[in-house]
């Protein structure tokens, strides 16, 4: 039977601006010797997949700098301090599409990255939008939203127009949803 291994103590390597890197020490149920993990520590995020009553999710285009490309994404973000994950959904909504939602139905979340993060990002349907003003992007955020029909995201997956993996998730969610 699996065991949780032993936590032996941590320090903070590095602060940046939305995440923090730690060195965390474990030493594992076998008696083997400690190990030294590092871990990025960041705040729980959010996606949104915004559904219009014509059946079109509005889509985010924007450039990552991880991929040094641009993306194609639902609306998504950090929950700030103290934010519920269903308040940011809203919040980012509205920032990124200039659209409120009648309805949010929470998904579920799943953990970005468990070997290295321990954060989770939680997903979110929101339905029975009506425009709210014009997007409010961030200072470091540029973006231009496309309609794209529901019915055609698959293909959008399979032909690598969409491969952010947290969106990918995402819309995972949703027919998981839909098939119960």
């Amino acid at each position: 039977m699996l065991r949780p291994w032993r936590r032996l103590g941590s320090s903070r390597l590095q602060s940046c601006r939305v995440f923090d890197v730690d060195e965390v020490r474990f030493e594992p149920p076998s008696g083997a010797a400690a190990e030294t993990f590092y871990r990025i520590a960041a705040p729980d995020w959010i996606n949104v997949i915004p559904l219009a009553e014509d059946g079109h999710v509005l889509f985010v285009r924007q450039y990552r700098f991880g991929t040094e490309s641009f993306t194609l994404e639902i609306p998504g973000g950090m929950c700030d301090p103290g934010e519920t994950p269903l308040a940011a959904a809203r919040r980012e909504l509205r920032e990124e599409t200039g659209h409120a939602a009648g309805e949010i139905v929470a998904l579920g979340f799943v953990h970005p990255n468990p070997a290295l993060q321990s954060n989770r990002c939680h997903t979110f349907l929101a339905r029975d939008l009506r425009a709210a003003g014009a997007p409010q992007p961030d200072a470091h955020e540029e973006f231009e939203l496309a309609r794209v029909p529901l019915e055609r995201v698959p293909r959008l997956i399979a032909e690598g127009d969409i491969t952010h993996a947290l969106v990918v998730a995402a819309f995972q969610m949703l027919d998981s949803r839909a098939r119960r």
